[in-house]
């Protein structure tokens, strides 16, 4: 990283705008506060030498010069231990002078009648000096200048105005500094990121983008990119998986698809043998066809390409339908299909999607549970031990909370263990137990994308015996 280079950044450009601005502001305030206080300081000046005339002309009696050239006697030696900075001329009707310890008048300022600022220069002085001044005009012709030396004053401000200047020129030095030190800061961040991201566009989708952990807003963007690399990471992980799971998992479907049809052209010799052959294999193909449908929709599901399907959907009618619409089935199994207490919850969701994804549990409660239960009913010592055969339940409740809801079917089956309750929400995944039964592991999947997709989750938890399913959908 080179200095030019965080010199063209749009942090040290703002900085560097920002001391331009503070500068213009501080020197305007600067130069107003000099000039109200050079403004003030003279008007001070002015009048004090206007009472000064006044006690002058007090004491001469008259405005004449010989009367003027008295009373300035009596007042300086009267006052010139005390007051060193004051300055006099007078000059009678003639021009010459008669008293003062001004050399001669300032320069202009003959029949000038308002005071001001002068320049005079003192006996064996190397430099002028400046003094505020007031003329008076005599009534015989006389002139008279009583005046204020105020070199140190003016000293005093100048000194103000450049230690200001100053004080001004630090700030800005600082202020462009800490601009450059934190544009390199901040290019350093970005440089990091351009090489993660540069890294991530190359393929390495395990990659992320580094995080400090100071809280800033490098490390809330650098977070929300990685959620976002974390997700994408997941679909095309998920992607990957599919395609090895259609690869591995539907080459078996397809060839007992080509075999029955093979089968069925070579050993079919009536229109009867063939028409039954062509019915397995039309069987074989919608089973195939359904996974194909439900990957699709878990693919849409987890794309998110559904939200703007979302509406009201009145949750304990529509799981109560579904019970009720699968309760035959269950009974044909041997199942009793329990239906609890379904209070009236609505929910902003997909309504299709919901009922698919109670349809899919119920249908797996109706799949894997048991179709009886033995319970021990006569004593531990009875010979032999007599049992009671009661039929398996499936029971289906809705349970509300503060802000979620939750679907709860319960199966009284073999169940899932523990290690392998968030292994078979995963696509195509079956357990070896369930092998022999019809399917294609996609059920939960779909159910765990559908939860997933309106902000919920599906828990898989133990019924003792058999799986309880828990969907929680937001409210």
């Amino acid at each position: 990283m080179t200095p030019r280079a965080a010199l063209s950044t749009t942090v040290f450009g703002l900085s560097a705008l920002g001391v331009a601005a503070y500068l213009v502001v501080t020197a305007a305030l600067v130069a107003l506060v000099v000039w109200q206080s050079n403004r003030n300081f003279a008007a001070e000046v002015l009048d004090t030498l206007s009472a000064e005339a006044e006690t002058i002309i007090a004491m001469a009696g008259d405005r004449s010069s010989q009367a003027i050239n008295a009373g300035l006697q009596r007042l300086h030696t009267r006052d010139q231990h005390h007051h060193p900075n004051r300055l006099y001329f007078l000059s009678g009707p003639d021009g010459r002078k008669l008293a003062g310890n001004l050399a001669q008048p300032p320069v202009g300022w003959s029949g000038k009648t308002t005071g001001g600022l002068f320049s005079y220069k003192t006996n064996g002085a190397p430099s002028l000096r400046t003094a505020a001044g007031l003329p008076l005009a005599l009534d015989d012709g006389g002139f008279l200048v009583i005046a204020r030396d105020i070199e140190d004053q003016r000293k005093f401000v100048n000194r103000v105005r450049w230690i200001a200047l100053l004080a001004i020129a630090a700030i800005a030095m600082g202020g462009l500094s800490l601009g450059f030190l934190a544009s390199r800061r901040v290019l350093s961040r970005v440089e990091k990121l351009t090489t993660a991201t540069q890294s991530i566009m190359a393929g390495n989708l395990s990659g992320r983008l580094p995080v400090q952990n100071s809280g800033d807003e490098f490390d809330r963007l650098s977070d929300s990119v990685n959620a976002m690399l974390e997700r994408i990471e997941q679909l095309m992980g998920g992607m990957k998986e599919v395609s090895d799971n259609i690869a591995h998992d539907l080459k078996t479907p397809l060839n007992r698809l080509r075999n029955r049809a093979e089968n069925a052209l070579r050993t079919a010799r009536t229109k009867d043998e063939l028409s039954a052959g062509l019915g397995q294999t039309i069987e074989a193909a919608d089973e195939i066809i359904k996974t194909f449908n439900a990957l699709l929709l878990i693919a849409r599901l987890e794309a998110g390409a559904i939200e703007e399907t979302k509406a009201p959907v009145a949750l304990g009618s529509l799981v109560a339908g579904a019970a009720e619409l699968y309760e035959p089935l269950a009974e044909e199994a041997g199942l009793r299909m329990q239906i609890g207490h379904l209070p009236e919850v609505t929910i902003m969701a997909n309504q299709q999607l919901i009922i698919q994804a109670v349809i899919n549990l119920i249908d797996n409660s109706i799949k894997y549970g048991s179709k009886h239960s033995a319970v021990l009913a006569a004593a531990p010592d009875a010979d032999p031990p007599h049992h009671a055969v009661h039929p398996g339940q499936i029971t289906v409740d809705l349970v509300k909370h503060a802000h979620s809801v939750d679907i709860v079917i319960a199966d009284n089956g073999p169940g899932i263990s523990e290690h392998d309750r968030q292994r078979v929400l995963d696509r195509f995944v079956r357990l070896d137990k369930s092998r022999s039964l019809p399917g294609t592991g996609l059920g939960l999947s779909l159910v765990s994308a559908v939860a997933r997709l309106h902000g919920g989750t599906l828990r898989l938890e133990d019924n003792a015996p058999g799986l309880r399913a828990v969907l929680r959908l937001p409210i």
